[in-house]
């Protein structure tokens, strides 16, 4: 699975398997025979044509978003035995696609102002050199930027009008899905 830490679940990219004439297969069902549970599973190397599972002919990225990849990356299931398995298969072709939607998504979003990413970079440098030459002093900084930022975020999670602004304008301004946007600012709102 990749992800960022900036969009996480939202985005959560994988490489998908592809049938031959470009559909994407269903989850295969999986009885472990232990109790009435059935497990569901689409990781790409399930679909390799055994255990009633259709044969998968490509690979391409995707997303947790629905984002699908329009390249098909060849898949080569003796390349798969010979690479020693699934986990050594070289799958960089769909993880670029995946990174490039990545891009897109991050072009579409609102902009952190210059300033604030310098700050934020400057204390970020900072805080690493405290947390190993004074670590307590940077806790105590650490839980004032925690306060700091949380009465920040219900200030601004309260400023946002969803009633002027759809919540496809929000999720799009914030990088995330529409229920992943909507969880985002009720926990913000929430008082602790």
């Amino acid at each position: 699975m990749w992800e960022t830490e900036e969009f996480g679940a939202s985005h959560e990219g994988r490489p998908g398997a592809v049938l031959a004439g470009g559909v994407e297969p269903k989850p295969v069902y999986v009885d472990t025979g232990s109790g009435a549970e059935i497990h569901k599973i689409s990781d790409w190397w399930v679909y390799d044509g055994t255990r009633r599972a259709p044969l998968a002919t490509a690979l391409r990225g995707s997303c947790s978003c629905g984002w699908r990849g329009t390249d098909l990356h060849s898949l080569d299931w003796q390349e798969v035995t010979d690479a020693g398995g699934p986990d050594l298969y070289d799958i960089t072709g769909p993880e670029a696609d995946w990174d490039q939607h990545i891009d897109d998504i991050e072009a579409r979003t609102i902009p952190v102002p210059d300033d604030i990413t310098a700050l934020l970079t400057q204390l970020r440098t900072r805080l690493d050199t405290l947390a190993k030459d004074a670590p307590l002093a940077a806790l105590k900084v650490i839980g004032a930027l925690e306060r700091t930022s949380a009465d920040t975020a219900r200030a601004a999670a309260y400023a946002v009008d969803t009633d002027e602004k759809p919540w496809d304008m929000i999720a799009t301004a914030l990088g995330l899905t529409e229920a992943d946007a909507r969880a985002l600012l009720r926990r913000y709102t929430r008082r602790f």
